[in-house]
């Protein structure tokens, strides 16, 4: 007889064999749905003790109808999509994975930095057409003593620090909550927004999603860029102000983005995003690498797994609830 009901509310993976296997060691009996709106959520998760997560919304409603529920565990580093207040109300322990594709954006930022810098995208689209003219992405500038901001500053921005660096690029990097300790001991100057946005000739965001920080990069900040400026985006696609940034982009008023992640995704087929040819898009994929995903599914199970064996995860979101639960 199984001891616990976990449900996996949503995945877009090709298995869940490692969730399962991990899950059922511990003696829980494991339910895979495909839930989107919060009456499917509830429908599924209603008596189940802990819930896995992708993207499927783990609102206020959705939370006060679960009975038995001890923990939440989001397949992601992000948790925009659950209500940690509610959860924490109710006694409910919200995990995350905050460690498991670090070197995976930080190298997909960087990789869109470099296609932006020397117009790779571009340059193949018009060998495409027939064009051989180095002119058709004039004007390109060395990379070296370019200056790149940063929009925050944890874990994956400082790595990205670090391999820019190595490219001879200047760090800068905008975040309230980061010591300037930590960021003079990776040689990075920390500045105001503004500041940054003056001075940097790459932009790339990775601040998460939430209140402060919803389309905290919009049209003043895109005043304040200089012309032949780069934005790219590896974070959330509502940070950045989306009609805003394609008024900055067909006005020429920055040279071009670079952005894995979109305001609605996957992207309507009708954004004037892909209209422009001063962009390049990927479909939210800077985390992905066949590691990462399994580290992904294994931790967010741990997590899980955690909790309902009466230990506190290592991946605890809402720190304020340890030591009222157990």
């Amino acid at each position: 007889m199984n001891t616990f009901k976990v449900v996996i509310t949503d995945n877009n993976y090709d298995t869940i064999a490692p969730e399962i296997e991990l899950l059922e060691s511990i003696g829980a009996e494991v339910v895979s749905a495909q839930c989107k709106t919060e009456k499917e959520v509830i429908q599924a998760a209603k008596d189940a003790d802990g819930i896995i997560s992708q993207y499927a919304p783990i609102s206020r409603k959705v939370i006060e109808q679960l009975t038995n529920c001890k923990v939440v565990s989001r397949y992601g580093i992000g948790y925009d999509v659950i209500d940690v207040d509610a959860a924490t109300e109710k006694g409910i322990l919200v995990c995350n994975v905050t460690d498991y594709c670090i070197e995976e954006v930080s190298d997909h930022a960087f990789a869109l930095l470099m296609a932006s810098a020397r117009k790779i995208t571009e340059q193949d689209k018009a060998v495409r057409r027939g064009v051989w003219d180095y002119k058709v992405t004039a004007p390109i500038y060395r990379l070296s003593n370019q200056v790149l901001g940063l929009v925050g500053f944890g874990n994956i921005p400082q790595l990205l620090a670090k391999k820019a660096q190595a490219f001879g690029l200047r760090v800068i990097a905008h975040d309230p909550f980061i010591p300037v300790h930590t960021a003079e001991q990776l040689d990075v100057e920390l500045v105001d927004l503004s500041t940054l946005c003056e001075r940097s000739d790459f932009i790339s965001v990775h601040a998460p999603l939430n209140e402060q920080t919803k389309g905290m990069i919009g049209k003043e900040q895109f005043k304040q860029m200089k012309e032949q400026a780069f934005l790219i985006n590896t974070s959330r696609g509502p940070v950045v102000d989306e009609q805003a940034l394609i008024e900055a982009l067909s006005d020429n008023a920055i040279t071009g983005a670079a952005l894995d992640v979109l305001e609605t995704e996957p992207i309507d087929f009708n954004d004037p995003l892909l209209s422009l040819e001063n962009v390049i898009l990927s479909a939210h994929i800077a985390w992905n690498s066949m590691e990462a995903e399994l580290e992904l599914k294994s931790k967010a199970a741990q997590n899980v797994a955690d909790v309902l064996t009466g230990y506190y995860p290592t991946y605890l979101v809402n720190k304020e609830i340890k030591g009222t639960v157990f």
